[in-house]
């Protein structure tokens, strides 16, 4: 496939869900002058609990999809597929800026005064290669311990839109709990639908005495890499000074019926672009 290379093309921005309208959010704060494709892949989801084969398979054809349209760049908002996939997306499209999610162990590991950080994440990427060789490497470098918690379920229950119905409070008490009990002081936030959840995980830390618990969430520093890469590569969309130029656009697809999306963008951002469903 031939890339676009132009700095007037889009970026594009998937995830297995609506999580990664989280990350969205901040590139469209760091870059408001560039065009912008999101894709849900909501009939697939969720992929922590998938296989990484599948994963990868589906992180392949969105890939493919988005630079369809023209796509100068990639941003995996998604914690499982970027642990599972960025590599094999890198390795099929060597030329082009492709931009992931990690969770934040080393900005937790600077925060935290105890040296005890939780990981609240899907099963898929805490079992990753990719995310193991990242705790070891800065569990040695700083001394810090991670504790792992799988929070089955949850993107489920997020991904059906009501964020404060009592199963997703159960949820966090059950998930959150334990690790406060193991004396963490720093929660990292391994998923990118984890932070519209966020007013919940802050009730759960309050009513354990727990609020000075400190919660990491790496959407911004997501946005600045985008930059960094697009700014190498001469492909940064100039600010729009003049009236005459055209605003940003916003595309939004999914692999699933368009109500779930939309209302995700309404509720959750503020935002009605034009949603349209795909087989990809």
């Amino acid at each position: 496939m031939s890339l676009s290379r132009s700095a007037h093309a889009p970026i594009g921005v998937f995830d297995s869900g609506v999580g990664g309208l989280s990350v969205l959010r901040h590139i469209r704060a760091q870059c408001p002058q560039e065009d912008l494709l999101y894709f849900a892949d909501s009939a697939h989801a969720p992929y922590g609990e998938k296989s990484e084969a599948y994963v990868v398979e589906r992180s392949l054809a969105i890939a493919e999809f988005l630079l369809s349209l023209g796509a100068k760049a990639l941003v995996v908002a998604c914690n499982t597929a970027t642990v599972a996939a960025i590599k094999a997306v890198r390795a099929r499209y060597p030329e082009l800026p492709v931009v992931g999610v990690e969770p934040g162990l080393k900005p937790a590991a600077a925060a935290s005064h105890s040296g005890k950080v939780g990981v609240l994440a899907t099963a898929r990427t805490l079992k990753g290669e990719k995310f193991l060789q990242l705790r070891e490497q800065i569990s040695s470098a700083t001394g810090a311990e991670f504790l792992l918690q799988p929070a089955v379920g949850l993107v489920d229950q997020i991904e059906l839109g009501d964020l404060h119905n009592p199963a997703i409070a159960a949820m966090l008490e059950r998930y959150i709990a334990p690790l406060l009990e193991q004396g963490a002081d720093t929660l990292v936030l391994g998923c990118t639908h984890y932070p519209f959840v966020r007013d919940g995980i802050q009730r759960v830390l309050d009513h354990h005495g727990r609020s000075d618990v400190q919660l990491v969430d790496t959407g911004d520093a997501v946005a600045r890499q985008l930059v960094r890469l697009l700014t190498a590569a001469k492909l940064l969309r100039p600010a729009i000074t003049d009236a005459a130029f055209a605003p940003a656009t916003l595309r939004a697809y999914t692999s699933a019926p368009v109500a779930a999306l939309a209302a995700a963008f309404e509720h959750l951002l503020g935002l009605h672009p034009q949603v349209e469903q795909v087989s990809v």
